[in-house]
This record gives structure tokens, C-alpha cells and sequence, in this order.
């Protein structure tokens, strides 16, 4: 039988979906505990999403009336796992799917089958600020692209309220003074660290978002891998190689958020990610294709002092963010300070 190209990408597709438990490849970012990034379990009753049977050919009937080169957008997306650069795909969001007894947005169900498969609900979900349909509102079209979503990290209890205070100098400008004058202040700057040394150069950050990673197809933005380190510590140099896609750092009109683009865990530390009267920061695991608004303006305007530092090495003082890639520190671990991490990354954001 003639086979079209679209069958075939529709085959490619399907090959690609997302593993759900007992494939031996359950995603990672479901589980967490001891101040972490909280997902939902990860069981998927197939009495409530249908059949394996029914999923497919229900998947294929949609994917089969998407345009070719949108078919190839998403596959381009999927099959790099969001490691390439993919437009956004552009279909109807009042479309509804039904899989057994419970019905699906378009977007809800290509972003089940492709990325998360325990996903119950659209308020899981963060868009990333690349994506056109980021802060729009009902739109007629919206952007199905499954690797331009992150899920949203969920932190085992809210800090109590903040005041409310404007850190007007963290926030995007709204007037065009830096327009007018020609220049583009930087507003934080990125220092990577293998355990106790600081390896390369300080990377200041212009742009709203930033891609900080070891190994990334069409990479654009801070590659630790290019950078000249001499540790040769085998622990270093495991986890070196598992940063993979690494995070993106992006700011935002609400604060500074960070997306987990690897394939394992992050660990992150941050004043406004806990109570400000604490004398001890908790250290907030968030996993693979998690978001978590790592700086709050306004939380932040209402603290006393910038972050607890374990040693005197910063490049410079003022408000900061910690991050470690796959090993975490703190009171749930071994290591108690994250100069004892093998990989970690600081963010000092520009206070003037």
C-alpha cells in the first residue's frame, strides 16, 4: 500500500510519545520530596485515559488532519526534546478530544501524549516566554508546541505574605531612557563554579532570557561546555556531562523564573523562595521540564538582607540565586554547602 509522507510522520510521532509508568522511562519530574519541586503522581489509571488502542488511534485521527509542515514542526520538536529550536505550532484551542471518560483541549492532549502523561489540568503548565502565544488571553489560535510549555514547580508549603515593596531596578524598564542614551545595561550576571573554584569568565546577561547549558543542538547563550576547567575529579566530570540542555534563565514581569531543560534534577536556593525571617534557606529540587520562579520582585523588596553565603569567594554582594546541576546541598543531604557541589551556577542580579 502507498504510504504518504504524512503517515509517515504521523508513525514518527506516535514512535515518540511520552513513556508512562511501568515503560521503564517514567519522567523524572513527578517525584520529589524534603523541600522539592512537588508533581502529582504519576500513575495514569488506564480505566480513566482510555486504552492504549484508543489513544493511538485518536492521536493519529488528530495528527492526521494537521498540515504537513506542522506536523514536521512538532516533530522536529519531540524528537529533539525540545533541544532544537522549533516554531511555535499554531492550531485551534476549542477543539476538544475525549480519551475514555475524560475530554481534552487539543493543546492539553498533544501535550499529554508528548510530554506528560500524568498531566490533569491546563493550570500545571507554564508557557515560556518564547512562545507567541506567551500572555495572550483565549486566543483563536494557540500554540500546541509541547516543548514550548514547562510544568510548574509546586513547593511543599507557601511562604507566608510579603510586603509589598517595588524593586523597580530588577523589574523591565518601562521608559525608554536606556533606549534614548544607547545603552544596554546588563541586569545580572552568571559565575559558574566547580566546588570551591570559579571556572571562566563572569557572563552578563542583556537579553530576557538566557540558555546556560553544557550540550545544546543550535545553542545560543552561555556554554560551560567551551569553558577551560582543570578539575579532573570524576564527579565532576559525571555531572559535568549530565547538564546536557541545561536551564533557561528568564526575566519576566513577575521576577526571574527558571526552566529545567536537562534530563535530571536542579537544586535551587533563593531568598524569596522562603520565609524571609529564616535563618536557613531551604534548597528546592525541581526536575526535568519544571519551571520555578526562582527571584520574586516584589517578595524580594521586603527582605533585610540578600541571600546567606557559605563563603566569601562572591564576585560581588547584592541579591543572588544558587543553583546546582544534579547533586543538591543543605540540611536533606550530605553535601551541607554548595561549594561542596560538583557543578553549580550563581546568579547576581544588577541593583543599580
Amino acid at each position: 500500500m502507498f504510504r504518504t509522507k504524512r503517515s509517515g510522520l504521523v508513525r514518527r510521532l506516535w514512535r515518540s510519545r511520552a513513556p508512562v509508568e511501568g515503560d521503564g522511562e517514567t519522567d523524572r519530574g513527578t517525584h520529589g520530596s524534603g523541600g522539592c519541586c512537588l508533581g502529582k503522581t504519576t500513575k495514569v489509571a488506564k480505566s480513566n485515559a482510555g486504552s492504549e488502542a484508543e489513544l493511538k488511534a485518536l492521536t493519529h485521527s488528530i495528527l492526521k488532519k494537521i498540515k504537513e509542515k506542522q506536523l514536521e514542526v512538532l516533530l522536529q520538536a519531540v524528537e529533539s526534546k525540545g533541544g532544537a529550536r522549533s516554531p511555535c505550532l499554531l492550531l485551534p484551542s476549542k477543539v476538544d478530544a475525549k480519551v475514555g471518560q475524560q475530554s481534552y483541549s487539543l493543546p492539553m492532549l498533544l501535550y499529554k501524549v508528548f510530554r506528560w502523561p500524568d498531566l490533569r489540568h491546563s493550570s500545571e503548565l507554564k508557557r515560556l516566554s518564547c512562545c507567541e502565544s506567551y500572555g495572550k488571553i483565549n486566543p483563536e489560535l494557540i500554540c500546541c508546541n509541547p516543548h514550548h510549555m514547562s510544568r510548574l514547580c509546586e513547593l511543599e508549603s507557601p511562604p507566608p505574605p510579603y510586603s509589598r515593596y517595588p524593586m523597580d531596578y530588577l523589574k523591565p524598564p518601562d521608559s525608554l531612557a536606556l533606549q534614548e542614551s544607547g545603552e544596554r545595561a546588563h541586569w545580572c550576571v552568571v559565575a559558574y563554579w566547580e566546588e570551591k573554584t570559579r571556572v571562566g569568565r563572569l557572563y552578563s546577561v542583556q537579553e530576557p532570557s538566557l540558555d546556560i547549558f553544557y550540550d545544546l543542538p543550535q545553542g545560543n547563550g552561555f556554554c560551560l561546555g567551551q569553558l577551560c576547567s582543570e578539575n579532573k575529579s570524576p564527579l565532576v566530570q559525571m555531572v559535568r556531562a549530565k547538564i546536557g540542555y541545561g536551564i533557561q534563565l528568564t526575566r519576566e514581569p513577575d521576577g526571574v523564573w527558571v526552566y529545567n531543560r536537562s534530563c535530571y534534577p536542579i537544586f535551587i536556593k533563593s531568598a524569596t523562595l522562603d520565609n524571609p525571617d529564616s535563618r536557613t534557606l531551604l534548597v528546592h529540587k525541581v526536575f526535568p521540564g519544571f519551571s520555578i520562579k526562582a527571584f520574586d520582585y516584589d517578595k524580594a523588596g521586603s527582605l533585610q538582607r540578600p541571600n546567606d553565603h557559605e563563603f566569601t569567594q562572591q564576585p560581588r554582594t547584592g541579591f543572588t540565586v544558587q543553583i546546582s546541576f544534579v547533586k543538591g546541598w543543605g540540611q536533606c543531604y550530605t553535601r551541607q554547602f554548595i561549594s561542596s557541589c560538583p557543578c553549580w551556577l550563581e546568579v547576581i542580579f544588577n541593583t543599580r
